[in-house]
């Protein structure tokens, strides 16, 4: 069996970046992980579901279990990289490559502090893994955590290691998320020659009126814990190349974050009630297509979050902001069974062109998690 302080956070995360696992392409790093988890003793579990391959590991059977949730999962490179986004390079002290803080890192973070815990005597540690979280998201977390239930497992409390943080490893606790909707708006017309605009009927002034009306509208204040909820709109198409044409049809399409003081149902009606004057006015005819990406959650600041704070301010010597704010995550999906927060590295270079991560942050939050797990399982939440 791998002795526990032999597993190396960095090297880990280097072999975990060095595979080009563009969602939904695992290209080996769930191999990687499983590999290094059975060796401290971890059972782990495949967990395939259509084209997206998941792992589930736990060391121990009892209760309470301690998660720590993520994805193996990248978004592709892009162009103009100082060194192969899939090379792993350490320049100058830091780690470059796409997945360095988006999350392979924290992986690999949480491998190192499992192994320099070891088993709990009362308790268990497992990792949920996807390679889903940045697709859109229906093979992963989501499904494993259908598989845990139809087993009987239970997650008792889940930290996601996104990259959180502003600045510095565990300056910032995730205790929530804004909902996320998008809305497409498509109205529709009747075509014809720009000479002869009365035998037409153009569906561009009454979409650009109600786009003009909903832009104008101040959802809210924003609530104790969150910030207020937003409204942008992310295209408006048409889609006519012609001059003396006036198009048949015309779309645009929006995005809503919205916190705590809205619902997916209340917001969809606002804007069909919208519509619906502006269809009264112009005589238009617009149809709406509501997406719901996920709903605003919390997890209110108690035993839970103040355990998270403490282990983190016992190794930085600062607390952690609690913060709602960015978009989404799979925490959405994990908060329907436990407590869940999210706690990780600076997010400033994800999805970046030279994504990178110092290395000493990657040490830096091995350390936390392993307090937290300290921490956890000397005197678990209830």
């Amino acid at each position: 069996m791998t002795d526990p302080a032999a597993i190396d956070p960095i090297a880990l995360a280097q072999d975990l970046i060095r595979c080009p696992s563009v969602t939904p392409v695992d290209a080996g790093a769930l191999d990687i992980l499983q590999g290094v988890l059975e060796e401290l003793g971890f059972s782990c579990r495949r967990l395939p579901f259509g084209d997206v391959d998941n792992l589930y590991a736990r060391l121990g059977d009892d209760a309470p279990n301690f998660c720590f949730a993520g994805h193996t999962d990248v978004v592709p490179p892009g162009e103009g990289w100082r060194h192969d986004p899939f090379a792993a390079v350490i320049a100058d002290g830091t780690l470059f490559g796409r997945g360095a803080a988006d999350m392979k890192s924290a992986i690999a973070a949480f491998v190192a502090a499992a192994a320099r815990h070891g088993e709990p005597e009362q308790g268990s540690i497992s990792l949920l893994i996807t390679g889903d979280e940045e697709g859109i998201s229906i093979n992963g977390t989501i499904k494993v955590l259908g598989w845990l239930q139809e087993q009987g497992e239970r997650i008792d409390h889940c930290v996601v290691g996104e990259p959180t943080a502003t600045a510095k490893a565990g300056d910032t606790l995730k205790i929530g998320r804004r909902g996320s909707i998008n809305i497409e708006l498509a109205a529709t017309g009747v075509q014809g020659h720009v000479g002869y605009p009365a035998r037409a009927k153009n569906p561009i002034p009454p979409l650009a009126l109600l786009v003009t009306r909903l832009c104008a509208h101040k959802l809210d204040d924003g609530s104790p814990h969150f910030d207020p909820s937003t409204l942008s709109f992310t295209t408006i198409d048409v889609g006519n190349p012609t001059t003396n044409v006036i198009p048949g049809e015309a779309r645009a399409r929006l995005n809503i974050r919205f916190n705590d003081l809205h619902t997916p149902a209340s917001l969809i009606g606002w804007i069909e009630n919208e519509v619906a004057k502006v269809v009264a006015e112009t005589d238009a005819e617009i149809a709406v297509t509501p997406q719901i990406s996920g709903v605003s959650f919390l997890t209110a600041p108690g035993a839970f979050t103040t355990l998270v704070s403490e282990a983190v301010q016992s190794v930085t010597g600062s607390a952690p902001v609690f913060s709602t704010s960015g978009g989404t995550s799979d925490a959405r999906f994990i908060k329907d069974g436990c407590p869940v927060v999210e706690l990780g590295l600076a997010g400033s270079t994800m999805h970046k062109v030279d994504e990178c991560v110092p290395v000493a942050e990657i040490e830096a939050l091995a350390d936390i998690y392993t307090a937290l797990l300290e921490a956890y399982f000397e005197n678990p939440p209830k």
